[in-house]
């Protein structure tokens, strides 16, 4: 790519301050949260539409390799430009957040950080139910990309349920809208949900219209401690099986909780093998109904000790607590590998034995947390990417966790995403045809595959993860 005569017409389209060129710019565009570095030739921060729109149409006709990026929060590869290329930086676009009350929508741009989504939402008594835990700093459009959800996925479902309309860019530079502000559309082909969750490689998000929910009028959290960590997969999956739907069920291992108490003095129980978080929501006397049957159902299922939140000082320490999971794991080594295999609930304490019997094999330092109430388990590896031989173990054991969570009648992710680093195991769940069918779409919209190329599908020589 000839980058001196490409920056000079991308200069007739974006001005000179908002292309970056020098070395030090592109290197901190060149990776996330995740594994791996990759230079981009340059990176643009456009500020409308029409730009983008005319940066794909001369990526298309230079077939310059185009990659999207919000805050950089992925865990799974998804902004990497692992061919080189443009780097668009999505998180610098205009930020509009508008509520729309009388509706019950927000219309927001793609660089509104989601934590504020949810902030002005419910100073209107109204509840954006996606949550995932870097919603402070993540963006709507990374999220919605990807199809992020977080703890609340368990009762409210995932991004998709709350995306209704899209203003796009797609990769050939036409901008289209699909869906629209109405809650029931079926209007021909359902675009805005096969743009939700493609990870950038079939459109640019430069609006999204978002479904609202009244706020819950109550909620009630509870934390069980258990002495075996099966007794707390089988706790989940009666309170589940019982009738009661939580709005959220989190679980951290052993692992976790020493790690929280190091990092932060949290009262969480150190003799404990697992703990479980549990909130309801809803109207003020049912709730507390349903806390007291997933106390005893706790009890029943052999906890040690239950903790019933009595005002929001107690919630916030609980759910604080939580939240310092990722970053006090992440002091326990130099290197965290996150993953989020995903296995139907009755399977969660099967998965569990697979998990303990996977960290047994490699002797890894594996902990694991996550929404477990929706069969979501984290499991994280913490490691040193130095230790070569211990890598190979790392990268052997991710394979296990996947085989196990497919064999299971789970799937590869449930919201980090595909990216990079799942994509060799895509035919695994979804067979040569399905895959297959994937790549059509692909090619369909993106012909001269320009958009996040080298994401979601595997290359020929690719059969397993690659750390090192």
């Amino acid at each position: 790519m000839d980058v001196k005569a490409i920056i000079q017409t991308i200069q007739s389209i974006i001005p000179e301050q908002r292309i970056l060129t020098q070395l030090a710019d592109r290197y901190s565009y060149s990776f996330d949260a995740s594994f791996g570095e990759y230079l981009p030739d340059l990176v643009i921060q456009p500020q409308t539409k029409e730009e983008i729109s005319s940066i794909l149409k001369l990526a298309n006709e230079h077939r310059i390799p185009i990659y999207p990026r919000g805050a950089a929060t992925s865990l799974s590869g998804g902004p990497l430009p692992v061919e080189g290329g443009i780097v668009l930086d999505m998180s610098q676009f205009p930020k509009k957040l508008i509520i729309d009350q009388e509706n019950l929508l927000a219309i927001v741009s793609p660089s509104v950080i989601t934590g504020d989504i949810h902030k002005l939402a419910e100073e209107g008594d109204l509840f954006y139910p996606p949550d995932p835990s870097s919603s402070h700093v993540s963006t709507i459009g990374g999220n919605l990309l990807e199809n992020s959800s977080g703890p609340k996925g368990l009762k409210y479902g995932t991004t998709k349920e709350y995306v209704i309309g899209l203003e796009v860019v797609t990769p050939t530079g036409e901008i289209i809208r699909t869906g629209g502000k109405t809650v029931k559309n079926v209007t021909g082909y359902d675009l805005t949900r096969l743009i939700v969750g493609s990870e950038g490689t079939l459109g640019i998000v430069t609006e999204a219209v978002l479904r609202l929910i009244p706020k819950p009028q109550a909620r009630k959290t509870l934390l069980a401690s258990f002495g075996r960590l099966i007794d707390s997969g089988h706790a989940i999956t009666n309170i589940l099986s019982s009738g009661i739907l939580p709005s959220a069920m989190e679980l951290m291992d052993h692992a976790c909780i020493q790690a929280v108490e190091n990092y932060t003095k949290s009262g969480l129980p150190l003799d404990a093998e697992a703990i479980v978080i549990i909130e309801v929501d809803g109207h003020a006397a049912a709730i507390e109904d349903e806390i007291k049957k997933c106390a005893e159902i706790c009890r029943k299922e052999n906890a040690s000790d239950i903790l019933v939140a009595e005002d929001d000082t107690e919630r916030d320490k609980i759910w604080h607590a939580r939240k310092m999971v990722s970053p006090a794991i992440a002091k326990m080594g130099p290197t965290k590998i996150s993953e989020d295999a995903t296995v139907p609930r009755s399977q969660i304490p099967k998965m569990i034995e697979r998990l303990h019997a996977i960290r047994e094999k490699y002797q890894l330092n594996l902990v694991v947390f996550g929404h477990a109430g929706d069969g979501n388990l984290h499991p994280n590896i913490i490691t040193d990417k130095r230790n070569i031989e211990e890598m190979k173990r790392a990268e052997a054991a991710i394979s296990e966790i996947f085989e196990a969570a497919v064999e299971l009648g789970g799937t590869l992710s449930g919201e980090h995403g595909i990216g990079l680093l799942k994509a060799p195991y895509m035919e695994m769940e979804l067979g040569k045809e399905g895959l297959r069918f994937m790549k059509l779409i692909k090619e369909a919209w993106d012909p001269n595959h320009i958009l996040n190329p080298g994401k979601i599908f595997p290359k020929p020589e690719q059969t397993r993860v690659v750390l090192i």
